[in-house]
């Protein structure tokens, strides 16, 4: 199992957790190297709280650092 080193992820994919992930919105990734064993991966979701989600739901995707941290910004603004 590759390990999940990406700071930020796409939904892809939110069948049975609409209220919890918004499709084509970018969460921020909490590490958890225990959930990554079982193919998880600790998000946090539209209630601002980190949940485990499965990892095949995302993109794991890197910006530029100004873009990480005018996204960091924007959701903590909301």
């Amino acid at each position: 199992m590759k390990r999940q080193t990406k700071e930020f992820a796409l939904c892809l994919e939110n069948t049975g957790n609409e209220a919890s992930l918004i499709l084509g919105k970018v969460y921020r990734v909490v590490p958890d190297t225990r959930a990554a064993k079982d193919d998880l991966v600790r998000i946090i979701d539209e209630s601002g709280e980190d949940y485990l989600f499965a990892r095949n739901q995302f993109a794991f995707v890197d910006f530029p650092q100004a873009v990480r941290r005018k996204i960091l910004a924007l959701q903590k603004a909301s």
